[in-house]
């Protein structure tokens, strides 16, 4: 790889972010050839080959589409089912009979925040984003308040707490206590996820409101499912993640049942389950409008991907240029203490766009400088991987395949989504650090 200088480093990152916000905005060029074209420009501020940039974008392309390509497109054709049942148009009659129209925002943060501890954010926010626009339409509050306030509260503890990847494998390589990082990483998390909501709630109202498409039902209201069985197609993926993921972290076992929950709780497994849940549904003689269903969803899930790929092609790039080094090899930042961690792991975040990428290449970053930043100890590593995701929250936008996720979902545009949903994540990164310097103020 060449020698890529800060300066390289930060500039085609900023203008990249700067070129693609224009396209999109400005001239109304589709999100994908924006994204291509910041990633080739980055790439020529790297002084990176054009063999080199083109490879990197083919490969940062194609490991987006390969990870979540399945996911998107049986995520969309279960949202398109409940949709046209009327089951989230029933889900979402019932949340604001518990919650009121004023705080089903507050509602769905809380809902994101629960569904977000066991399941990745990217997965829960398509499986209940059927949920989340409905309630918008029934609600008639802004879409970009909505979809924020459940963004957050899914990427919270997304960050924050094992066993997602990116913080189970920051644990592994820091030598971290794994049910401490859990239990301290699920009460710092809190306090993010509602500052995340309170920023999208405060933003969102200074923007004018955006209102969902009218959603489609082909039920009639005498044959709406009952809440029971609209909750289901959704209850139960989320359960299989959930129940998967428990098992493996706490009970590696080759037994019968694990090994069959094991494949039932695979997120593209568990959501074809809920597809075969909503099915009940569809009245007698809708076999043409579920064939018409499939086309849609198939189409739509289309759009999305192609973004989310081209998502994942400028941050194969960014991740080139080798920011979190020149940051932990700057003398006057080694300095920082439990900020290095956190600094390390915000510039990466920020750079390529993968949460999970950050936090692991900056465990590797920050393990040999541990004893240096007097944390060598079991309650530094603990605080060090708690800085760690807070950083991984910092700066969620246009190269985080997540931010597209929601973009797409709820139909919002990049500029509504910097403005509410991006600094939503600067501020819940800030927050979540202060809870780990506070800690640290006991701790150490």
């Amino acid at each position: 790889m060449n020698n890529i200088s800060l300066l390289q480093s930060i500039s085609g990152l900023l203008i990249g972010i700067a070129l693609i916000v224009i396209l999109t905005a400005r001239f109304r060029i589709h999100a994908f050839f924006a994204l291509l074209l910041a990633g080739l420009l980055a790439g020529l501020i790297f002084q990176l080959p054009l063999t080199d940039i083109l490879s990197t974008i083919k490969t940062g392309f194609g490991q987006i589409i390969g990870s979540l390509g399945l996911l998107i497109i049986l995520g969309t054709t279960l949202g398109l089912i409940l949709e046209h049942t009327g089951s989230t148009t029933v889900l979402a009659a019932f949340v604001l009979r518990q919650t009121g129209t004023g705080r089903s925002p507050l509602a769905l943060n809380i809902i994101g925040y629960l569904v977000g501890m066991p399941i990745f954010c990217d997965s829960g926010y398509i499986v209940l984003s059927g949920l989340n626009k409905a309630l918008a339409w029934r609600s008639g509050v802004s879409m970009v308040i909505m979809a924020s306030s459940l963004a957050t509260g899914l990427y919270a503890v997304h960050c924050m707490m094992p066993p997602h990847p990116g913080i189970t494998a920051a644990t592994g390589v820091i030598q971290a206590d794994m049910g401490k990082v859990m239990l301290y990483g699920l009460l710092i998390a809190l306090p993010a996820s509602f500052c995340g909501y309170a920023w999208s709630l405060y933003a969102g109202r200074r923007l004018p409101v955006i209102r969902p498409e009218a959603m489609e039902t082909d039920a009639a209201p005498e044959a709406l499912p009952s809440v029971w069985m609209a909750v289901l197609p959704i209850a139960v993926p989320i359960l299989l993640i959930a129940l998967r993921s428990f098992f493996a972290l706490e009970q590696q076992t080759s037994s019968l049942p694990v090994q069959l929950l094991n494949i039932a709780g695979t997120p593209e497994v568990a959501i074809t389950i809920g597809i075969g849940l909503a099915l009940p549904g569809m009245q007698k003689g809708q076999g043409e409008g579920f064939r018409k269903i499939l086309l849609e969803g198939a189409e739509k899930a289309a759009g999305i991907l192609v973004i989310i790929g081209g998502g994942g092609a400028f941050g194969a790039i960014l991740a080139k240029s080798g920011i979190g080094a020149h940051i932990a090899n700057n003398p006057a930042i080694t300095g920082t203490g439990i900020l290095l961690p956190f600094i390390v792991t915000a510039v990466l975040k920020t750079a390529q766009g993968s949460s999970t990428v950050a936090i692991i290449t900056a465990a590797s970053i920050i393990h040999p400088l541990l004893p240096a930043l007097g944390l060598d100890t079991p309650n530094g590593t603990l605080l060090c991987v708690l800085a760690m995701g807070a950083g991984s929250m910092m700066i969620s936008h246009t190269n985080d395949a997540y931010f597209w996720v929601i973009s797409r979902f709820s139909g919002l545009e990049v500029k509504d989504m910097l403005r509410v949903y991006t600094m939503a994540t600067l501020v819940m990164g800030i927050v979540a650090m202060c809870g780990v310097f506070l800690l640290s103020r006991l701790m150490l």
